[in-house]
């Protein structure tokens, strides 16, 4: 059985939004006062929220340090969650069993769908290909406009579970027709150990793997999984730590940390940034941010600048204007960004790949819809320029 969560009915319901005049109902719309952040959530645990006994989709963690009177410490992520006997971690999916830490989040999926790989969005990554995409709850920052707070705000044991362990997942994706496997929707950074096993079996399959994220994890874990990685998008949510300690419950650092270890292991990537209105939408910002790319990362690696809705509990700002969106892909590509997109407007320029040497039209899109491809190989058409990424299977 295969779900759709609230990213895939945005995307099929904005191409009918931007055509039409948005009405908020009153509980959505924009009101003054300030907002009331997360903070940082690093170190902080529920007490007491273990089972009283594992279930069958428990399996020890991949990556902690047993401390003294059976305490545990996670090292997947900088939260690093410190957890007595029946402790529960900060992402809601490990705990601490009698000085053993485990995930409840192995082999259980709470959604399954078989995706274009544009939706990710990866649109440099063998476009027009389909990625068998999972989730299970979880996740370790707490980003007040989440769109999937349904189920990363959700310990596992809280929803409906579909039994997919490794295997199945290698078989279910064959099965599907998809060229890759997405770990996404929730934050895979949180189900590690399911996605790093079902990640090398994929390999050993000849199947891609794609890591959708908000990039909040250790170098360590990182490092392994990149030897299983061929692609990802990392949700770059601002460039000021102050916003991301506000509306995210994280830090700025880790993120950038990741960008640059993805870079130097050559995985690629692409970065989005959701542009929330008055947070992540100032002009000198996005600049810092770009300059940042360019001097760490260079001038390659997608960037996406991705339309907010009022979700979760930031629900009283209205939609990014458009207008907005096109100016920030603007700015990007006058600091030197050479593929820069608009997300969650189906009908926008933003989407469409141009080529940056000629500035040919190299790749149309239409929502999902590709009606024009101009790419040969991995080269433009037209002026025989190599274009970044895999465009090809």
């Amino acid at each position: 059985m295969l779900t759709m969560n609230r990213r895939d009915f945005i995307y099929r319901s904005a191409a009918f939004l931007c055509c039409t005049a948005l009405c908020l109902p009153d509980n959505l719309a924009a009101k003054s006062g300030p907002i009331s952040g997360p903070s940082d959530i690093r170190g902080k645990v529920f007490k007491g929220g273990a089972p009283a006994t594992l279930w069958k989709w428990s399996h020890e963690g991949f990556m902690y340090k047993k401390l003294q009177d059976q305490k545990v410490v996670c090292l997947i992520c900088p939260n690093r969650c410190i957890l007595a006997p029946g402790d529960r971690s900060a992402c809601r999916s490990k705990v601490n069993m009698d000085g053993t830490l485990y995930s409840l989040a192995y082999g259980n999926p709470c959604a399954i769908h078989n995706d274009p790989v544009e939706k990710k969005p990866l649109f440099h990554f063998i476009p027009r290909s389909r990625a068998f995409s999972i989730a299970t709850t979880g996740c370790n920052l707490r980003c007040l406009n989440c769109q999937n707070w349904e189920i990363s705000q959700a310990k596992p044991e809280e929803v409906r579970n579909f039994e997919l362990f490794p295997p199945d997942v290698i078989k279910a994706a064959r099965r599907s027709e998809a060229v890759s496997i997405a770990y996404t929707y929730s934050e895979a950074i949180t189900y590690f150990e399911y996605m790093i096993d079902t990640a090398r079996q994929a390999r050993a399959a000849q199947i891609n793997n794609l890591l959708i994220s908000n990039g909040y994890i250790n170098r360590k874990p990182l490092l392994e999984l990149c030897q299983v990685l061929d692609a990802a998008n990392i949700n770059l949510k601002s460039f000021q730590d102050d916003i991301y300690r506000k509306l995210n419950g994280g830090r700025l650092t880790p993120v950038l940390n990741t960008l640059k270890t993805l870079h130097a292991q050559g995985v690629h990537f692409e970065i989005t940034t959701l542009a929330v209105p008055g947070y992540v939408d100032d002009d000198e910002m996005i600049k810092q941010m770009c300059q940042w790319i360019l001097t760490n990362l260079g001038p390659d690696y997608p960037l996406h600048f991705s339309r907010f809705f009022p979700r979760y509990k930031l629900n009283r700002l209205p939609p990014t204007p458009v207008s907005t969106l096109t100016k920030l892909r603007e700015l990007a590509l006058q600091e030197g960004i050479r593929y820069v997109y608009v997300g969650n407007v189906p009908t926008h320029e933003g989407n469409n790949t141009y080529c940056h040497a000629c500035g040919k039209l190299l790749v149309e899109r239409m929502g999902y819809y590709i009606p024009t491809y101009n790419m040969d190989g991995n080269h433009c058409k037209f002026c025989r320029q190599r274009i970044p990424g895999r465009w090809t299977a």
